[in-house]
């Protein structure tokens, strides 16, 4: 299996079922946990010491309680291919937010640092509403993108979106990167892709490659699991028959998303 892809686990004693941090990952930036609760469990998530924390609804109502922050009988979707944008919770470094399950409920936990000298963010409850929805592409290159911590709204390193790709329709495509920072024209982003599917016994493929071929992984993802993208191209295809859906956490030396296209296959732009 490839070093690029994490399947899923089973629930450990706080639900999770993934778990990306910088160390495991070998990057600077990007955490990214997911966990399952079941109806009334409750459970505390810290921000950390020095990070920022925004814990993205993907299903599921709850209560959200942080030390500045209550929001209570939260969710509106139970399934990621609502066809609805989410709720999500952001927190500054040093806070913890209490969950409480209402329903059957899945969580994602997108953790990046922050600048120490920066001024913190207040904690925020985002709702559907705040999210910048658009369709993207033509033809086959069709998605649905849901913005939910983008430039729709202020983070210090976060960016965190989610894609809705339909069946035979190809996705981060063509294939572009932002690995190099060289702003203004490429910004340096590590990335997780958080995939599930529709039906889930389905599956779905992303290659990653960077244009010296170092990395070259063709990775066949299914179900909840994630593939991380630290340098190099992206692609993301999927098979008849299969809607797929993924959240995306970006993070890097800057909190600008600047990508570049594979010069190859940039001709497609132009058809």
């Amino acid at each position: 299996m490839s070093y690029l892809h994490r399947k899923p686990q089973q629930p450990d004693a706080s639900g999770r079922i993934q778990h990306i941090t910088p160390d495991n990952a070998g990057w600077r930036y990007v955490g990214f946990d997911v966990v399952l609760l079941k109806a009334g469990d409750s459970r505390q998530f810290d921000s950390g010491t020095g990070q920022e924390l925004c814990a993205v609804l993907l299903s599921g109502r709850v209560d959200f309680k942080s030390a500045t922050l209550q929001a209570d009988n939260i969710g509106e979707r139970m399934s990621v291919f609502a066809g609805i944008a989410p709720y999500a919770v952001y927190l500054p470094a040093g806070d913890t937010l209490t969950v409480t399950a209402l329903t059957d409920v899945e969580l994602a936990l997108c953790r990046a640092p922050v600048d120490a000298l920066a001024t913190p963010l207040p904690a925020r409850l985002i709702i559907p509403a705040d999210c910048a929805r658009e369709s993207r592409g033509q033809g086959t290159n069709t998605r649905q993108v849901c913005n939910i911590l983008f430039g729709n709204l202020p983070a210090q390193r976060l960016l965190i979106t989610e894609v809705i790709t339909p069946p035979g329709h190809w996705s981060s495509y063509p294939p572009h990167k932002h690995d190099t920072d060289a702003l203004p024209a490429e910004s340096a982003l590590e990335e997780t892709y958080y995939h599930k599917l529709d039906p889930s016994q389905g599956f779905a493929f992303q290659r990653v490659y960077t244009d010296d071929r170092r990395i070259d992984e063709t990775i066949s993802v299914e179900h909840n699991s994630v593939v991380l993208v630290p340098e190099g191209y992206h692609p993301v295809g999927a098979p008849h028959g299969y809607t797929l859906y993924y959240l995306n956490v970006m993070a890097g030396p800057s909190r600008n998303w600047v990508f570049h296209n594979d010069p190859q296959h940039a001709w497609i732009l132009q058809k």
